[in-house]
């Protein structure tokens, strides 16, 4: 071995004990005391981009587009559906939203970066086009449906309205000529198409019937749930009787996938329900689960293909809930629970291509990817245990991303398989994680 060969295994071998010695970094659980600012791993991301839309919006859906289903190849478009939380009512709005020449950004390790790569990517800058709607107050949540030829948006406002507005227009706009690549669209001061005042006061819990095309539920702070409907003729009626049970806020709802009269709810009351509006509102819960979390339940989520939901609360817990297993009124137990969160769970989303996969979000600043088809085997517990710092970490635990603050809500994108969409205090976040 000459003296070359011999200094360039010695910077190898050298290189080899310095990725050794470094400490893998858990939320949570490791000191980051005396650390430098955390910056994402680009070799972990398939895709990854960031926008801001001023004012924040903490509460946003998945507008369908016609480009197709299951799109793999970059750059990406997507279009979002998002309420502001302004400090003034007057300065709010729905913001439709279209995030264009959003490019892969995954950086294979030890990849040299060149004048050529850099100028590249800023070739491919990321766009976003948006136009607004003003709304007269602000937008606790927000959600999207298409029904018939139309795209009908409801917005909960906070305060104490249900409004419904048909952006087709609108989304129209976000494609023609002279919008692209043009500042933001403001002043489109018009009147929703519906509004319902019969809750009164506030609320949280929104969602539309994929079953049944009009059908949407709504619930408020009193513990109060109402069902609207599509009528021939653009009309709509929302059923002034409310079905009643929880005995505080309705915090989220969520229709079944595919029974078209069944929803569930879930509440501060520590509570979920399940219901069937075939029933008269009185003795419309099938299923009441008391004591589902040990006190707020936030979020609600069904799986599209099997019987699960899974759930998050401030116990910062995460449960999962078979329901053939769930026999009326009784006790029962999840058949998961996941306790890496630190903080209370703000979001929850099965994804739409992978049964076992799902997403949740907490007020600690995280977005978790788990996949319950992971098993802990015995070579995987004895690594655990040889380092400290992932022993408590769950096995079904595939992917922490961080960056962002006061996270509020994430959507997997139904059209962009693996790709999730998450908005925060300090914006958006569009990305694709190497492990989904």
């Amino acid at each position: 071995m000459d003296e070359e060969e011999y200094v360039e295994e010695m910077e190898e071998e050298g290189e080899r004990e310095e990725d050794d010695d470094k400490e893998v970094f858990i939320p949570g659980l490791s000191n980051q005391e005396g650390e430098g600012e955390l910056v994402h791993d680009q070799s972990a991301y398939h895709m990854y981009h960031t926008a801001q839309t001023g004012a924040p919006c903490l509460s946003f859906d998945i507008l369908k587009d016609s480009l197709g289903e299951s799109r793999t190849t970059y750059p990406m478009t997507a279009y979002l559906v998002g309420g502001t939380q302004a400090e003034l009512g007057k300065q709010n709005h729905i913001i439709l939203m279209k995030m264009h020449q959003l490019h892969s950004t995954l950086k294979e390790p030890n990849e040299d970066d060149d004048e050529s790569d850099d100028d590249e990517l800023e070739n491919e800058s990321p766009e976003l086009e948006t136009v607004m709607i003003q709304h007269t107050s602000t937008i606790n949540r927000i959600r999207v449906a298409p029904i018939r030829t139309s795209t009908i948006v409801a917005t909960w406002a906070e305060s104490g309205s249900v409004h419904l507005w048909d952006v087709s227009k609108h989304c129209l706009m976000l494609d023609s000529p002279g919008t692209g690549g043009a500042p933001s669209i403001r002043g489109h001061i018009e009147k929703p198409m519906h509004t319902f005042n019969g809750h009164k006061c506030e609320g949280y819990g929104l969602d539309w019937n994929e079953v049944v095309p009009g059908r949407m539920c709504s619930g408020d702070n009193n513990g109060n749930i109402h069902i609207w409907n599509y009528k021939e003729g653009g009309t709509w009626t929302v059923d002034k009787r409310p079905f009643t049970g929880h005995r505080n806020s309705i915090e989220d709802l969520q229709w079944s996938h595919d029974e078209p009269t069944v929803f569930t709810s879930c509440s501060s009351d520590g509570s979920i329900r399940v219901w069937d509006i075939r029933a008269p509102p009185t003795k419309g819960c099938m299923i009441a689960l008391a004591n589902a979390h040990e006190s707020d339940v936030n979020v609600i989520n069904w799986n599209k293909y099997e019987p699960y939901i899974v759930s998050g609360g401030d116990d910062c817990l995460l449960k999962i809930w078979d329901l053939r297993l769930i026999q009326s009124n009784q006790e029962t137990a999840a058949v998961s629970m996941f306790s890496h969160h630190t903080k209370p769970v703000v979001s929850v989303e099965w994804n739409d291509n992978d049964s076992s996969v799902f997403a949740s979000a907490s007020e600690d600043n995280q977005i978790v990817q788990w996949d319950l088809s992971v098993e802990k085997d015995d070579e995987a517990s004895i690594s655990c245990q040889a380092n400290d710092s992932l022993k408590d970490i769950p096995p079904q635990l595939l992917f922490i991303h961080q960056g962002q603050e006061e996270i509020k809500e994430l959507h997997w994108h139904c059209q962009l398989p693996g790709v999730l969409v998450s908005t925060a205090g300090n914006g958006f976040n569009i990305f694709k994680t190497i492990s989904v």
